[in-house]
Parts: structure tokens; sequence; C-alpha cells
């Protein structure tokens, strides 16, 4: 038995202790999180570059790529580092770091995706007042919202689970620190008081889930109405990439946290969150590149100009 006090690390659940399948974790990470890398630099890149995409919809899609280099950065790392030098340990105050900067991160996302969903709706169901609700000072004001939401969400949970009294050993039943796996080695009632935060944070969550879904049904009867086939499949266009992040998003974190104890298993635990943190940030950057012309234009552009330049 040990107490939080006594604590000075952590050991993370491995995803393997054969040492050949560790290797391949490592690569196989390093493969995942260089594509993140990638996808989401040019995104932010690309965006930053050209004047003709300084507009709200890919001024908050930058805000998303930020977020996910920043989601993936804070986990998979260690990740790889445990994997390569075959350890399972995280320092106390790395643990701790890790799980403010990924609840930080995953919170911002979340309301960040509620607000372009937003942008969305303005722009197909609102043309006309578009640039009045979407002005570049309300722009800032939603994002630095996201932010700070996240910020002060992810300081609360993280010093309420970490004042919590340990008493039930230092093993972690996941790859990377969350709050329910600390909650288990607590031995006090008092971690009914996070529940209840975690519970406040899960409504709030399905609020804006709740925004989400009311907006994209006001965006489908809207596009419905455009007479000309080529105005529906631009307005389609400009809305699948988002729908389709948000569904990978939402379906990946409530599959993780919601499903049924008696299907529950170690491997996968493991398995199921690397969908829902993993994956996604990863993902994110080919789903708006495929189907965004203007975002492919201007890609090119800057590749094209990078070129020219080494010339």
């Amino acid at each position: 038995m040990s107490n939080s006090s006594s604590i000075t690390q952590f050991l993370l659940l491995p995803f393997t202790d054969t040492r050949e399948l560790q290797l391949l974790h490592f690569w196989l990470f390093l493969g995942i999180y260089l594509a993140a890398l990638l996808g989401n630099g040019l995104i932010i890149t690309t965006i930053a570059w050209d004047q003709h995409l300084h507009t709200p919809m890919y001024f908050f899609l930058l805000n998303l790529a930020l977020l996910d280099l920043g989601c993936i950065s804070t986990i998979l790392p260690k990740s790889m580092a445990n994997s390569l030098w075959d350890s399972r340990a995280i320092s106390y105050l790395g643990c701790a770091t890790q799980l403010f900067l990924f609840l930080f991160l995953i919170t911002a996302e979340f309301y960040l995706l509620t607000i372009m969903s937003y942008d969305r709706y303005v722009a197909i169901c609102k043309p006309l007042h578009y640039g009045t609700l979407l002005g570049s000072r309300a722009c800032v004001h939603m994002a630095a919202a996201a932010w700070a939401t996240g910020f002060l969400n992810a300081l609360l949970h993280t010093a309420n689970t970490f004042s919590l009294p340990l008493c039930k050993g230092n093993a972690l039943g996941q790859f990377f620190c969350e709050i329910p796996q600390i909650l288990k080695l607590s031995c006090s009632h008092s971690y009914l008081r996070e529940l209840g935060l975690l519970v406040v944070s899960v409504c709030l969550a399905f609020g804006c889930f709740v925004f989400i879904v009311v907006s994209y049904v006001q965006i489908l009867r809207a596009v419905l109405r455009i007479p000309s086939e080529q105005g529906r499949h631009k307005a389609f266009s400009t809305c699948l990439p988002h729908l389709a992040v948000v569904s990978l998003f939402v379906s990946t974190g409530m599959f993780a946290h919601l499903k049924p104890s008696s299907i529950s298993s170690p491997s996968l635990d493991l398995v199921v969150s690397v969908l829902y943190s993993v994956v996604p940030p990863a993902v994110n950057p080919l789903i708006y590149s495929m189907r965004n012309q203007e975002l492919k234009v201007a890609l090119k552009k800057l590749i094209q100009s990078f070129f020219c330049r080494q010339q």
C-alpha cells in the first residue's frame, strides 16, 4: 500500500511485453506522429501564407490544426520513448502535466468544433449576416473562449484529481494518464467530488453535441432548398469535412468511455483509446484536404513557391 505523498512515478500500461512488438509499436506510432505533424503543419502554414484563406472558416481550421498538433504531441512521444527503452514509467509531475495538457487540448477542440458548426450554419442559413455575425473580432473572441474554457476545465480537473489520496499502487490501466485510471487508485470517498465534476463536464459536452446536431439539421434543410445542384454540392462540400471530423471525434470518444463493461478488456481498451486520442489528430488534415478545393489549390501554390525559391 502507498499514498500519494510517496508516489514519485506511475506505471503506464504497455502495448506488449515482447521486444520485437515494442519496436514495431514504436515505428508505427512514429509514422502516425510524423504524418500528423506533416498534415497539420501544412494546413497551418498554408492558411497563414495564403491571403485568400484568411476567412472565418479557415481561421477556425488553423486553430483546430494547432490543437490536433498539441494533443498528439502530448501523448505519443512518451509512449514511443517507453516502447523504445522498454519502460513503463512516467513521473508524478509528468503524469499531471500530460493529464492537464490532454484535457486542455481535447476540451478546447470539442468547443472549437461546436463553434465551427455555428460558422457553417451562419454561412449557409444566414449568408447575408455572415460578415456581421462572424467578423474578425467575433472569430478571435470565439476561438479564445474555446481555448480559455479548455484551460479552465483542465486546471480544475487536474488539481482536483491529483489532490486525492492514492493508496492502491501506481499502475495505470492506460498507455497515457487519464482521470478514470487515476481515480481507480484513490482510497478516499472524496473521489466522488471529481466524479461530480466529470458529470458536469459531460453535461456541457452533451449540450455542445445537441447544438451541433441542431445546427446540421438546419443546414440540411437549407441546402435541400437550394435550387441548383451545383449550389447544393458546394454547400455540402464545405460541411462534409467538418461533419466527418465531428463524427470521428464523438464516436470514438463515446465508445471509449461508454462501452459495456462486459466487452471490456485491457487489449480492447488500448485499441479504443488509440482510436479516440491518436487517430483523429492524424486523420483530420486528410479529411479536410480531400474535398476542399481551395485548400488544395493554396497548398499546391505553396509547394510550387517553395521549390521555385530553392532553384
